[in-house]
């Protein structure tokens, strides 16, 4: 049971090499054994940390472990995604420069001997980002290729009113949300660290009438 959180993340490493691949294969087939890897992927992403604190056996490499498990799992997928252009580039530049600047902040704190907490907008973030790419996963097995916003393509008819269709679209308003959720999670990491900044500024003007 000490090992199971540990394995569970790389678990989620190795299923984000095969998601990658079944993207970049781009098939129907593909993409629905791609949408069950990630649902199963996802749900590892719960239980590792749930597990470790339950049963106390969380460590530095469970943490580092879980961490980049969860960053490389959603980049390197959106990355794929953006390979075969069903996901605009600016999309994965926001997501993924607000995990970097998330990183450099908690390692500032670290630092420091400070944590800042996970924000309500952070959690958030997370969701509706796994949902999104589940739903547009899914859709792409179900033959989705018509409604679309990216690019735009909001024709209705009675060939693009079908349900993977639907999913299609609403997994891109979806994706377009979590960027909104993205980029106010990285603002509220922002200002919890204003205090570190804060606390420079201060050491710097006493040591300068020292």
């Amino acid at each position: 049971m000490r090992n199971l959180p540990n394995m569970l993340s790389l678990s989620r490493l190795l299923a984000t090499v095969i998601v990658f691949i079944l993207v970049l294969i781009n098939q129907p087939w593909a993409f629905l054994v791609a949408t069950l890897l990630f649902f199963l992927a996802s749900v590892t992403d719960f239980f590792d940390g749930y597990l470790a604190r339950r049963y106390h056996v969380t460590s530095s490499l469970g943490v580092f472990l879980d961490l980049t498990a969860d960053k490389v799992f959603v980049s390197a997928i959106l990355i794929a995604l953006v390979q075969i252009a069903l996901v605009p580039a600016w999309i994965v530049f926001v997501i993924v420069t607000r995990e970097f600047l998330v990183t450099g902040l908690r390692s500032m704190a670290a630092a420091k001997g400070r944590v800042i907490p996970a924000g309500i907008w952070g959690k958030q973030k997370t969701f509706i980002t796994l949902v999104a790419m589940g739903a547009l996963l899914l859709a792409k097995g179900l033959g989705a290729h018509q409604l679309s916003l990216f690019p735009p393509y909001l024709v209705f008819n009675s060939q693009t009113l079908v349900p993977a269709e639907l999913l299609l679209l609403l997994a891109d308003a979806l994706l377009i949300l979590a960027v909104v959720w993205t980029a106010f999670s990285g603002i509220e990491y922002m200002i919890g660290a204003l205090p570190l900044f804060q606390d420079e500024r201060g050491a710097s003007k006493t040591g300068s009438g020292v």
